[in-house]
């Protein structure tokens, strides 16, 4: 039991989170190529991935796992976005750091969507077993290609002050 919820119960829960942090990271990331803010979509993909990491930490987990690590990555990357987005505002540098660490957590959230699918979703599972086969690693490494290319775009595109003054 978690929460007083079944470990079954409480993993559908994370699994819906964890889905609308990727849908709404999207839609976010879609508006910084374009350079719109979209604060509501903003502030649902950040609270989300927050509560995506943190619910995993609450599994009956014992030992450390990459799962733990990409938690604790991903939540000092958000921390550091959180700060740039509501605390500096988006000014000067802070504008660049919201962007490469907002697309970090979202690669996050994404790489371990591509985990849980090659173990849970039987033809991908039965394409790599250990995770350590061609399948597998071209979708991680796909994900991780499309992801810095977002990320640079976005850099150079995301401009918010721009398209509220124009």
């Amino acid at each position: 039991m978690i929460f007083g919820v079944s470990v079954q119960t409480f993993t559908i829960v994370h699994v819906i989170i964890s889905f609308v942090a990727i849908l709404s990271g999207i839609v976010a990331m879609i508006g910084m190529l374009a350079s719109r803010r979209l604060g509501g979509w903003t502030a649902l993909f950040l609270l989300t991935t927050v509560l995506t990491s943190v619910t995993g930490f609450m599994f009956p987990i014992t030992g450390f796992t990459p799962a733990l690590g990409t938690g604790i990555a991903s939540l000092v990357v958000l921390a550091i976005a959180l700060v740039a987005i509501y605390g500096r505002k988006l000014t000067g540098p802070w504008r660049w750091i919201y962007v490469v660490t907002g697309m970090i957590a979202l690669w996050f959230n994404v790489l371990v969507l591509i985990v849980q699918a090659f173990q849970k979703v039987a033809f991908l599972h039965a394409l790599a077993p250990t995770q350590s086969e061609p399948p597998f690693l071209i979708a991680q490494g796909v994900a991780l290609i499309l992801f810095v290319v977002w990320a640079i775009a976005a850099a150079i595109r995301f401009h918010p002050e721009r398209v509220a003054i124009a």
